[in-house]
């Protein structure tokens, strides 16, 4: 399959949003919106769109990446094991990523995120291959070095009365949780569009039934619907909507003005869903549901759709390459404010406090966000770089 640049795009665009969006959280003097709405407050934030854009951005690379496996010869076995490893490297980034405070009386909060985060580069680094295409034996000890030092760093807490817990599984938890069933769900239907599109259908309608005051949480019900999957189905429903997007493209991409009006009608879609839906719903996205569900897909959409025109078929795409490094090496770039955070406090290191608030902080936050992107470039050129 031809690579589409707007996916790339869509994704860096996100990156960039997250560490926007987490810099600025908890400054003064910004408005209300910008922010996180309430559990139970009915609005959907600025900062509350920067999830489900991540979860879109991953169901529009899942038919890419399978069939770029199956291209190089991977058997459906072999990409299925991918699968799996894939979303267990997420679950377990995510829950570190959760229990990294520090021990008090030992290892402080910021040494003990570098060292989890040094674990992380010893097992997942994007490590060079021989000729032959295996991995060099060297590669194999740095991750046993990897693993066993995540291993240490778990029991450490322990050691002191700080059992690790897994809570909501984290930002790449919950990811790793609505990218598996998605994903082996596109392995299974083999590039079939019908499968796709009832699939999607499928995942929405149990969204749905997962929130329905009717069905309660610990009835049989509940539990053949899967209502007990983290993130009930909400999440792989938006997985699955950027999956169902990336299908458009395949099936109706050499047909462009087709696909103007199917994007249309999707985004028209999503927004009369959502307006049903909040009928009898919030939007929230702690609660993850059908409405918050809707109105994310309806602006994923619509922004998805403006950098396939603007990117794919005008080919514009040189504005984009400041921020390339956060849609190629992305991974990397999330993991970059933990660096900097933590090196940070090491260093007693504290923002002039007119930068911590209003208009001058949000001008800060826009500027760390390129700064991240570009020391993500740098560890890519020194070969730090995570892929799973």
């Amino acid at each position: 399959m031809k690579r589409i640049a707007s996916i790339d795009i869509f994704r860096a665009l996100t990156m960039m949003m997250m560490i926007f969006v987490n810099d600025f959280s908890g400054m003064t003097g910004l408005p209300h919106w910008l922010g996180h709405a309430a559990t139970n407050e009915d609005m959907l934030g600025f900062s509350d769109l920067v999830f489900p854009a991540f979860l879109f951005c991953v169901g529009l690379s899942i038919p890419f990446a399978i069939d770029a496996r199956s291209q190089k010869g991977a058997t459906r076995w072999q990409v299925f094991g991918h699968i799996l490893l894939r979303s267990l490297a997420l679950v377990v980034m995510g829950v570190f990523a959760m229990n990294m405070g520090g021990v008090t009386g030992g290892l402080s909060r910021p040494i003990y995120t570098l060292l989890v985060v040094t674990g992380f580069f010893l097992i997942w680094n994007d490590y060079p291959r021989l000729a032959d295409g295996k991995r060099p034996v060297w590669v194999w000890l740095l991750r046993a070095l990897g693993i066993a030092l995540l291993a240490f760093l778990a029991i450490y807490k322990y050691s002191h009365g700080m059992p690790f817990r897994h809570g909501w599984w984290g930002i790449l938890g919950l990811i790793g949780w609505a990218y598996l069933p998605c994903a082996l769900f596109c392995l299974l239907a083999r590039g079939d569009f019908n499968k796709h599109w009832i699939f999607w259908l499928v995942t929405l309608v149990l969204c749905v039934l997962n929130n329905l005051s009717a069905i309660p949480k610990d009835s049989l019900g509940h539990i053949l619907i899967l209502g007990f999957w983290p993130g009930g189905w909400t999440h792989p429903a938006i997985v699955c909507s950027g999956m169902f997007a990336s299908m458009l493209i395949i099936r109706y991409g050499e047909r462009p003005r087709e696909l103007k009006y199917l994007f249309f009608f999707y985004w028209i879609s999503m927004i009369g869903l959502g307006m049903l839906c909040h009928r009898f719903w919030i939007m929230s996205k702690n609660l993850a549901t059908p409405t918050w569900l809707c109105y994310s897909v309806e602006f994923c959409v619509f922004m998805f759709t403006a950098l396939w025109w603007v990117a794919d078929l005008k080919g514009w795409t040189r504005w984009a390459r400041p921020i390339s490094p956060a849609g190629t090496a992305t991974l990397t770039c999330y993991m970059m404010p933990t660096i900097w955070y933590s090196v940070q406090q090491l260093l007693g290191f504290s923002w002039p406090s007119v930068l911590e608030n209003g208009i001058p902080g949000l001008l800060k936050a826009l500027g760390f966000s390129f700064v991240i992107i570009g020391l993500t470039w740098c560890f890519t050129k020194l070969g730090l770089k995570l892929k799973i």
